[in-house]
């Protein structure tokens, strides 16, 4: 984990899923030293809530485009 930093920004939310996908499965390996894990897990967790961020933030632009109504996509079954 050398060369990200845990603070570093992603440059967009593909970048961020994208590392937070390689440090699952590095994690998942069971390869990394106890050091490394709790570094990968440490930087899991930021861009995990990053990312959430990132969606929350999309969400809400997406109601103001929609006048804060939200509507099902055409062909998506009722959740009701």
């Amino acid at each position: 984990m050398a060369k990200t930093e845990k603070s570093a920004i992603p440059k967009d939310f593909e970048s961020a899923l994208h590392e937070l996908e390689t440090l699952v499965a590095d994690l998942e390996s069971g390869r990394l030293q106890l050091e490394a894990a709790l570094t990968a897990y440490k930087r899991g967790s930021f861009l995990a809530a990053w990312c959430q961020k990132t969606l929350d933030e999309a969400d809400q632009q997406v109601k103001v485009l929609d006048d804060g109504m939200l509507r099902d996509l055409p062909g998506e079954p009722d959740d009701d």
